[in-house]
């Protein structure tokens, strides 16, 4: 039974490591894909009026030179007069992405829902209630998401991003108030995630499939289909900065900790969105500084508003007696998951590889201690061994008389 016990987390954590590499690789290859895309979509130009490309009916092109090589790529108004014998698919990018993101969720999260998914701080759920919350919260996103696509209100650009900001956000104050902070942070990540792979599962690959039926069977594509795909296309483009901070965000416990994580989420997303708008527009051959920075002026506002107080230089009578006060919390409280044998189900290994079974490595990691327990309560992580606030205080005061 005990070796089953040691290698069921320790195989979890390889598991969560291959998945993570993968999750990082199909990401990297399909937001880059993103990417090039619309730049290629706002920087090719019209050809000449009359010109050979312009009668085969390429709106527009451009020249390019990389790895040594110039290319030539070309757009068409609808489709060429005849289908090429091989064409290029770009969906099992996004596909494998959001597969292995899912996978990850479920590894990292669901299978150990009481440390990752809940904080009985802010609400006492059990494990299915929490999974399905979360799962519930994907579900209805894209839900809402698409039938606003598909109203009136999706004709009209500006207002639609407004809306569908405005849902996100809302969605962030409501996963914040009964999830953990790092929990809700990731399920808006995962919330914007399956937007994005929906329009390409449900309305970008379809319309395309459509085109392609149509020409092998003689007739001239709908455009409607490639105009559809495009917007959707774009949407998933001023998508991407949004979320590539929250695959990265549970490294930063100084926003999803905060009292007020969702509109610290909200800045940043925003500040995303707005340096994403600058580089399409200069794709475009339009310069607006404005753009990128309203994002490093809200970028500013979070650094600056959720900054932690100083720690205040504390003289100590008995410095031997408060480090053996601290040592008897962090053995109680933390040394759990911190071991170099961690007794916390769902953990093989220390958590960021910090250790803390002996005095001296509880010395060398004091400012981590100080900042993770004290000034972000991250730790223990959704406070899963009752760190009281007296306790807190304890460590406070030690750190701040030196830490010795």
């Amino acid at each position: 039974m005990e070796l089953i016990d040691y290698l069921i987390p320790y195989g979890l954590e390889w598991l969560n490591l291959i998945v993570r590499w993968l999750h990082v690789i199909t990401g990297i290859a399909w937001i880059g894909a993103s990417f090039y895309f619309v730049w290629l979509d706002n920087s090719i130009r019209p050809p000449a009026a009359g010109s050979e490309l312009a009668r085969k009916g390429v709106s527009g092109e451009l020249w390019a030179v990389h790895g040594g090589g110039f290319y030539n790529p070309q757009k068409y108004l609808v489709a060429p007069a005849e289908l090429p014998k091989e064409l290029h698919w770009f969906k099992w990018e996004a596909y494998t992405t959001w597969l292995s993101g899912i996978a990850l969720l479920t590894i990292a999260y669901y299978c150990n829902a009481q440390a990752m998914l809940v904080d009985k701080s802010v609400a006492d759920l059990s494990s299915l209630q929490a999974i399905g919350i979360g799962v519930g919260t994907l579900v209805v996103g894209w839900t809402v998401y698409d039938l606003l696509c598909r109203s009136p209100l999706g004709k009209h650009d500006l207002w639609f991003g407004i809306v569908i900001f405005v849902l996100i956000v809302a969605a962030a104050y409501g996963l914040t108030h009964v999830l953990s902070g790092r929990a809700a942070y990731i399920h808006v990540g995962a919330l914007i995630g399956t937007i994005m792979v929906g329009n390409v599962l449900m309305l970008i690959i379809p319309g395309q499939r459509k085109m392609v039926e149509a020409m092998s069977a003689g007739r001239l594509p709908d455009p409607v289909h490639g105009q559809k795909a495009k917007q959707r296309s774009v949407h998933n483009n001023y998508f991407t900065l949004p979320v590539l901070f929250i695959m990265i965000s549970n490294h930063y416990a100084m926003t999803y900790r905060h009292e007020q994580a969702w509109l610290v989420l909200a800045f940043i997303m925003a500040a995303g969105v707005s340096i994403r708008h600058f580089f399409n527009l200069r794709h475009k051959g339009r310069v607006e500084w404005r753009y990128p920075l309203l994002g490093v002026a809200l970028l500013l506002a979070v650094a600056v508003a959720i900054a932690p107080a100083r720690p205040k230089a504390v003289a100590v009578a008995d410095p031997a007696a408060q480090m053996n006060k601290v040592a008897a919390i962090v053995a109680q409280r933390c040394v759990a998951c911190h071991s170099a044998h961690p007794t916390q189900p769902g953990f093989a290994t220390a958590p960021a590889g910090v250790a803390l079974d002996q005095p001296e490595q509880i010395r060398q990691n004091a400012e981590k201690i100080y900042k993770q327990a004290v000034q972000l309560k991250a730790m223990p992580l959704a406070n899963l061994t009752n760190m009281t606030e007296a306790e807190r205080a304890q460590i406070a005061l030690w750190f701040e008389s030196g830490a010795k």
